[in-house]
């Protein structure tokens, strides 16, 4: 018996602690940004030019005030302003040039690690689903992913111009004088536990907020999907009380965020007015005495002046990781839930399948969660039969139809088609065996002739119209503007149920599949409707293998078998007649369906 993993919701992911912020760093290195090496490396070298300008500025303030303004040197005034006007031109260039290089790989990055979220969570099985809002999962693929841009604004650009602009103001202020460089930077240890703190506030709000966000989201998602049943009910008030909560919730977050960051370059700015006042005080008495002169102590100002821009913008490097490891670990989180339905290691070609193609459950069990679905089901549906599965509520037939085509898998026993086990088949061979047609047809905000090819894009125009006449679309597409090129709108709204349902019985007639699995499909429609719906699903099942979970015993009547389930069991197994003989579940089931009074 296998013992399949359980998910859980990806907001439960763990704070990452600092061993963990740095594998967060090591993944995202290995996996996005180590592919773009080469234009990260020169991006830094511009970098470092733009950062290095700015200690070459500084130095050149001594001979302006001591040569230019001092002396009045005609001679002097060229070259100092010739390369000043060379500095600025080349830390512009620089700057920009790396800027658009840093934003372009950023985007792409972003846009790389967007599709494979995408294309990890389409692999992920029903049951992940089930657990994760669509709310939380398009924040997890559009905000968390945008948070990390952080990554390349920040904590990069710190890494290049900032580190190469601090080590070069740096040099220019001890190669004046070291010791007035000191006492300069003689408040700079006070910021050690103030900056520990605010990092701390930071990561703490920083993961709120973006949880908040998921479940801002999510409470849009809900309110528009059931915005009907919303106002049929009278519930406005109450979805606009529970919005502004999920929103003042993502407000509070970000502003304890912001006020967070905008913190560490207040701090920065109280230390580097004590350091100013201490140089003032010592140097200017050095000045006076004429043992320094105005252009060493105006170049060494201008040096310590620049010197708290880059100082800030590296404190705020702290930050802005709190914010992308948050988002980071919440990427991650997705990206380490692995599905339980995998496919083969050596998958069997599907021309293995052999005819007759019966399918077959034998002693299958299934779980929910630590709760049991289905408990020793087995049963046998012969190529060309029409099976019903009928039940009241619960006992397990929708779970049938998830296990047939491998949306979950039993925790124990075994499901064969034509002989060979289902798990040995790839899985697109195998779904490829199944068209689906349910109570709940899921139509796309597409044209309907997009719907009706949606699953065999290459289908031809031919074949399409084909298919919606056969399943009676054409009936009622003609009367549209556009025909078959109409849009169906959100889940298919502009659409009424019973067309709707003809346009997924259109689908499933293109998708041409040996076996139909019909989940009461027209359960939910009007007499008239129904007519329509249940012809199209004649046409749809002749020739074909057909299995048809009922809740209405009238549909079921003329089944060449019908499979009474109850509590996640098979209880009874025969036709209509003999099941009503036998006195058993299923004669209770029809006579409270078809009495009288």
């Amino acid at each position: 018996m296998s013992t399949p993993a359980v998910h859980k919701p990806v907001s439960a992911a763990p704070s990452p602690l600092p061993a963990g912020e740095r594998r967060l760093f090591l993944w995202l290195w290995r996996r996005y940004l180590r592919r773009e090496l080469g234009w990260l490396l020169l991006a830094l070298l511009l970098m470092s030019l733009e950062g290095a300008m700015f200690g070459a500025f500084s130095w050149m303030v001594k001979p302006l005030f001591d040569q230019v303004f001092g002396t009045r040197d005609v001679g002097a005034m060229w070259w100092v302003a010739g390369t000043v006007l060379a500095i600025f031109t080349i830390r512009g260039l620089a700057g920009f040039t790396h800027r658009v290089i840093m934003a372009w790989v950023g985007e792409r990055m972003v846009a790389r690690m967007q599709s494979d979220l995408v294309r990890h969570l389409l692999g992920l099985d029903t049951a992940f689903f089930h657990l994760n809002a669509p709310g939380a999962l398009i924040e997890r693929v559009r905000g968390d992913t945008q948070a990390v841009m952080t990554v390349w604004q920040t904590i990069i650009s710190a890494a290049g111009r900032d580190a190469v602009a601090l080590v070069s103001l740096l040099a220019v202020a001890v190669s004046i004088d070291w010791r007035w460089t000191l006492v300069a930077l003689v408040g700079a240890p006070l910021l050690a536990l103030p900056l520990a703190w605010v990092q701390n506030l930071v990561h703490r709000a920083s993961t709120g907020a973006r949880q908040a966000a998921a479940d801002l989201a999510t409470r849009l998602d809900e309110m528009f999907h059931g915005i009907a049943t919303i106002k049929l009910n009278r519930m406005e008030r109450q979805e606009e009380t529970r919005f502004d909560e999920a929103r003042d919730r993502f407000v509070r977050g970000t502003i304890v965020t912001a006020a967070g960051q905008a913190a560490i370059p207040a701090l920065m700015d109280i230390i580097a007015g004590i350091g100013f006042f201490a140089v003032l005080i010592w140097g200017g008495r050095e000045i006076i005495s004429g043992e320094k002169t105005v252009g060493e102590f105006m170049s060494f100002f201008t040096a310590m002046a620049l010197v708290f821009e880059p100082l800030r913008r590296l404190g705020n490097v702290a930050g802005a990781w709190q914010q992308a490891a948050a988002s980071l670990a919440r990427i991650r989180a997705v990206f380490d839930e692995k599905p339980r339905v995998k496919p083969p290691a050596r998958p069997r070609p599907a021309t293995d399948i052999t005819s007759p193609r019966d399918i077959s459950l034998e002693n299958v069990h299934l779980s929910y969660g630590g709760q049991a679905a289905l408990r020793g089901v087995s049963f046998t549906a012969h190529e060309g039969e029409r099976v019903a599965l009928v039940g009241p509520s619960g006992a397990g037939k929708t779970s049938v139809f998830n296990l047939l085509t491998r949306l979950v898998d039993p925790d124990s026993g075994r499901i064969t088609l034509g002989g060979v086990p289902i798990r040995d088949l790839d899985l697109d061979d195998l779904r490829r065996q199944f068209a689906v047609v349910s109570q709940d047809a899921m139509l796309f905000d597409d044209t309907i002739r997009a719907n009706i090819r949606f699953g065999r894009p290459e289908a031809d125009e031919a074949a399409v119209e084909e298919a919606a006449r056969a399943a009676f679309v054409l009936d009622f597409a003609a009367r549209l503007p556009e025909g078959l090129d109409t849009r169906v709108g959100p889940r298919g709204a502009n659409l009424s149920g019973g067309q709707r349902q003809r346009v997924a019985i259109a689908r499933a007639i293109l998708r041409d599949a040996p076996i139909l699995l019909l989940d009461e499909p027209t359960s939910a429609l009007d007499a008239e409707s129904e007519a329509r719906v249940q012809a199209a699903l004649d046409a749809l099942a002749k020739g074909r293998t057909t299995l048809v979970i009922a809740h209405r015993l009238a549909t079921v009547r003329t089944a060449n078998r019908i499979v009474v389930m109850d509590r996640g069991q098979v209880v009874e197994e025969g036709r209509h007649d003999e099941l009503l003989a036998e006195g058993g579940l299923y004669a209770s089931l029809s006579r409270l369906q078809f009495a009288d009074g």
